[in-house]
């Protein structure tokens, strides 16, 4: 293995410890919501900065690569792909922050209705981000497709649970705040499963050469 393969090999690896942070970061910050345990929040919170520095750190070492090796046709897309993907995946952890801070106040407060399809959104939305991850790795545009199918199922949830807490909101005033919190968290899981789908499209990008950005289906 040349000296060149062995640092874009380590890129590899820095990218999928950023996703691997990412999707915990998924989890947890939606379980502090469901269990109602703040301390989790508050953690995930804590974390957000070791998914920041990573983000600096592939930038910085992609960029590095550019210069050093003048990488042409597949590595350079390669690189350009990966510093594409971080970016997402960073904005993917601000989402988190953002969910554990909902979570916060959410807490404090009565709970307004059992948890069912927020839950299923931070199942979904994981998934995707850990599928679009292994799409990258292994170069699989099949999984990459998919990843993006699977989006509509995320926003029809979100869709579903505005619907659902708008009623409630209408029926009884004093539930406004606690329903427009719940509402961010499904809107903020809708962003990290379209950060998902921006991923992938970057696999595609990556294995066939294809923008596939701002069109309807993926075989355009």
């Amino acid at each position: 293995m040349s000296l060149f393969d062995d640092q874009l090999k380590t890129l590899m690896g820095k990218i999928l410890e950023m996703g691997g942070l990412v999707e915990v970061a998924i989890r947890d910050s939606v379980r502090s919501l469901v269990d109602r345990d703040s301390n989790i929040a508050e953690e995930v919170i804590k974390r957000d900065h070791i998914i920041n520095a990573l983000d600096v750190e592939i930038d910085e070492e992609a960029i590095k690569l550019i210069a050093r090796m003048q990488p042409k046709g597949g590595d350079l897309r390669f690189i350009t792909t990966a510093m594409k993907i971080t970016t997402d995946l960073e904005r993917m952890g601000d989402m988190c922050v953002n969910i554990a801070n909902r979570a916060l106040e959410i807490n404090r407060e009565p709970i307004l209705k059992p948890y069912i399809d927020i839950p299923r959104m931070r199942e979904i939305t994981q998934g995707m981000t850990r599928d679009a991850l292994d799409a990258f790795m292994n170069k699989d545009q099949k999984l990459a497709t998919d990843v993006i199918m699977r989006d509509d199922e995320v926003d029809d949830l979100k869709y579903g649970i505005v619907e659902e807490l708008l009623s409630l909101m209408m029926l009884d005033p004093s539930k406004i705040m606690r329903g427009m919190r719940i509402i961010f968290i499904a809107q903020y899981l809708e962003r990290i499963a379209d950060h998902a789908v921006n991923i992938a499209e970057m696999v595609i990008y990556l294995v066939a050469g294809k923008i596939i950005r701002h069109t309807k289906y993926p075989e355009e």
